[in-house]
């Protein structure tokens, strides 16, 4: 559909409009309808994959159900009635999708798919939603679009001369493919360790964080969780970009870790300055040989499409308010899940509720 059919086009009426389907999507449009909003006259969920699943469909392989950070029950259906006894080896861009898809039908959710949205901007007293499927005028707006689809790569003097390969976690899919290959690691997060110590089984590598890792021997508990939680809710009532959880929780030292510490292969060096053809150089003039770096090093918010609505605040971030962060300041009518400090599963459910209440009573709609 051109630009031109699009601005022609007569839009669609209705009263809240989720972008997204991933956890925090669902679990918003879940409590919609539990406070009364009709499915598809009164809010609709628009998703831009072609099934469901959110991210997590576009995982790699290896990351099974045994070894992902954790999959919390989205409200009103347990996540392991759905995947059976022996699941532990069971994808989770298998487990999960099933899960959502199971979850969607049971409570009716209005999911239209694949639609991409464009842009969002102001129309007076309605935000005009535009997207590949058509048009849509909506009082209120939940954004879960999370960050899969912004993988951040940092700049590095000479990376356009390298002449081996360079992929982002995004890209992933199986250490096999690295094999004979030297490889370096560059992140010092959940995804950068697990991959670390896949690659490390097939090949060798070399692993680079920008700051010394902090690892967490004692288990995870609910202190350090909602410490993490309020550091960077803190940020984004702020108006500062959302910080990384893991440099509040630290590291989990899983058997995997110590297994890994054993062979010899977490020995963590400072990032290097510059990017060879065949490799990377340090300050000091240390230089490694590189047949593939692999950058772990994390996704931005997808927010681009709501660049019209002028969010952000002089601090590089949006400034939020409601009870918890998920308002945004500056257009009461709009709110992020899955941002900030619901990017967790267990805090995208809690969002997700706080949202569809706090816009439902802002709009005077529903029960």
């Amino acid at each position: 559909m051109s630009t031109d059919d699009l601005a022609a086009q007569q839009p669609h009426p209705v009263d809240v409009v989720v972008i997204g389907a991933g956890q925090a999507g669902l679990s918003a449009a879940y409590y919609l309808r539990k406070f009364g909003i009709e499915p598809e006259s009164g809010f609709v969920v628009l998703d831009h994959a072609s099934g469901p699943g959110g991210a997590w469909q576009f995982r790699w392989p290896s990351l099974t159900l045994s070894t992902v950070n954790g999959v919390h029950d989205l409200p009103g259906m347990s996540f392991a009635e759905t995947t059976g006894t022996d699941a532990e080896q069971v994808p989770a861009s298998v487990a999960v999708p099933h899960y959502f898809e199971l979850y969607e039908k049971q409570f009716e959710l209005p999911v239209h798919r694949p639609v991409h949205t464009r842009v969002v901007c102001p129309r007076e007293e309605r935000l005009r939603i535009e997207t590949d499927r058509g048009v849509f005028a909506a009082r209120g707006l939940i954004n879960a679009t999370g960050t899969w689809e912004r993988p951040f790569i940092p700049h590095y003097r000479g990376a356009e001369s390298f002449r081996g390969r360079q992929l982002h976690t995004k890209d992933y899919r199986t250490a096999a493919e690295f094999e004979g290959k030297h490889v370096v690691v560059v992140g010092g997060g959940i995804s950068a360790v697990q991959l670390l110590d896949e690659i490390s089984r097939v090949t060798t590598t070399t692993w680079v964080t920008r700051r010394e890792p902090e690892f967490r021997d004692e288990p995870f508990t609910p202190d350090i969780g909602r410490a993490a939680v309020a550091m960077v809710e803190d940020r984004v009532r702020r108006g500062l970009p959302p910080g990384s959880v893991v440099s509040v929780t630290g590291l989990p030292v899983t058997p995997a870790i110590r297994a890994a510490r054993e062979r010899g292969v977490m020995n963590r060096l400072p990032m290097f300055s510059e990017i060879l053809p065949n490799g990377v150089e340090w300050a000091d003039g240390t230089v490694a040989d590189a047949d593939v770096i692999l950058w772990c090093t994390g996704f931005r918010s997808s927010l681009d499409h709501l660049a019209p609505l002028h969010l952000r605040g002089p601090g590089g971030g949006i400034p939020m308010t409601g009870r918890l962060a998920t308002q945004v300041e500056a257009d009461p009518r709009v709110h992020l899940v899955g941002y900030g400090p619901s990017s967790s599963t267990i805090g995208a459910n809690r969002a997700g509720q706080a949202a569809a209440r706090e816009l439902t009573a802002y709009l005077g709609i529903g029960e």
